[in-house]
């Protein structure tokens, strides 16, 4: 059982960065791939970024690729998605997730745990 817990969403201006964190409960952290997910009002939840176990291996939505870094520390329990150059698209509630899969999922369905979500929003 992973319990997840997300924080560091917030109100930012266009052009704009953020730093979200997740915090994983429990000692097997390290045992599970984590993905970073969104969802905005009147759509699908979608696939952000994703990390493998180790950390050396991650992988990016189009629309974020180049904007955003996920990252994670293993000693922490912890997964990190910074965000810059933000632009009013990118307004959501964001999801991290845990999945046991050892290769790494980017659909929600590859997960089994999630946190509660945190609001990012982004002004014009």
């Amino acid at each position: 059982q992973v319990q997840l817990v997300e924080s560091g969403g917030g109100l930012v201006q266009a052009g704009g960065s953020l730093r979200l964190s997740c915090a994983a409960s429990g000692r097997t952290f390290s045992s599970y791939a984590m993905g970073w997910f969104r969802q905005a009002p009147g759509k699908e939840r979608e696939f952000v970024a994703a990390i493998n176990r180790s950390g050396g291996r991650t992988y990016y939505a189009v629309s974020v690729k180049g904007r955003s870094t996920i990252s994670r520390d293993n000693a922490k329990n912890t997964v990190y998605l910074q965000m810059n150059s933000l632009k009013p698209e990118d307004t959501a509630v964001y999801y991290c997730a845990a999945s046991p899969k050892v290769v790494v999922p980017t659909t929600p369905w590859g997960y089994n745990y999630w946190g509660q979500g945190t609001q990012v929003t982004v002004s014009s």
